[in-house]
């Protein structure tokens, strides 16, 4: 019986030491670039129209916006990032432009890159004139491979799903201000258009489906890129988290949820 007890004793002691450790989170980043569009520019944020940079969920260091970005997020932590926060997003960007953006980061040297690109590809003035699934694929493979080549060794990619732009037209097709706004500015018409049908929406949501997955499956080739899970893709943002500036892009307290539910999926969040 005592023998049985060593054996056992044993077994258990040589399962422990060949377990896996958790991996450790990796040291905090004295650099940060944002890769996207309008939305990382936080436009229409609040007040009055245009970029606000400052509010940014990525690389903002606006004071007292209810906003903790994840430059913020780490500065508290590690103030060698102080005034290291370069947002290379730019209104209007597809996936198209993520590569040059990328050169960009490349450029500075960014420790910590965050990607949130697709939107544009997906609201266009036509469900018909949305970027190809092909196209889209290898536009943010090359991205990447110029991230990869080019970030210096230890650097992190964080990547976010597209927001769910059908969530967007659910929120808001019943509200005249925002029909009238998005007719006349001709807002993500492939989407919310007065036109489409639900077969259209669903057409859309499902290129849109499409394009996560793809950022999915590229991310998870490279070991420094982590995929935000599909959780912004997931989050069902309120009417008060849009801006009434346009019913598009995300409001203060958009940004600030954007903030937190992306650290929390980052590389030193806790989901």
């Amino acid at each position: 019986m005592r023998m049985r007890r060593f054996l056992l004793l044993g077994l258990v002691t040589a399962a422990l030491c060949a377990a896996p450790a958790a991996s450790a989170q990796p040291s905090l980043p004295n650099s940060i670039a944002g890769i996207g569009d309008s939305i990382t520019r936080a436009y229409d944020v609040c007040c009055w129209y245009g970029e606000h940079t400052a509010q940014s969920w990525s690389t903002g260091g606006g004071a007292f916006d209810g906003i903790q970005s994840h430059y913020e997020r780490i500065r508290a932590q590690n103030p060698a990032i102080s005034g290291h926060n370069f947002n290379d997003a730019r209104t209007g960007g597809k996936m198209r432009d993520a590569q040059a953006q990328a050169q960009t980061a490349v450029a500075q040297q960014a420790a910590y890159v965050t990607i949130l690109m697709g939107a544009n590809d997906v609201c266009t003035s036509s469900p018909s004139t949305m970027t190809s699934v092909n196209d889209f694929h290898a536009q943010f493979a090359a991205a990447m491979s110029t991230l990869a080549a080019g970030l210096p060794a230890g650097s992190h990619v964080y990547v976010s799903s597209i927001p769910n732009v059908y969530v967007l037209w659910q929120r808001f097709h019943d509200n005249l201000a925002a029909q009238l706004v998005w007719s006349v500015a001709q807002i993500c018409q492939s989407m919310l258009s007065p036109a489409n049908t639900e077969a259209d929406r669903q057409f859309v949501l499902a290129r849109e489906q499409a394009f996560n997955q793809l950022l999915a499956d590229v991310c998870g080739q490279y070991d420094f890129c982590r995929f935000d899970d599909y959780a912004a893709f997931n989050y069902q943002f309120t009417s008060g988290q849009v801006s009434k500036l346009d019913y598009f892009h995300p409001s203060l307290s958009g940004q600030s949820a954007l903030a937190s539910l992306s650290w929390q999926h980052s590389w030193w969040g806790t989901p």
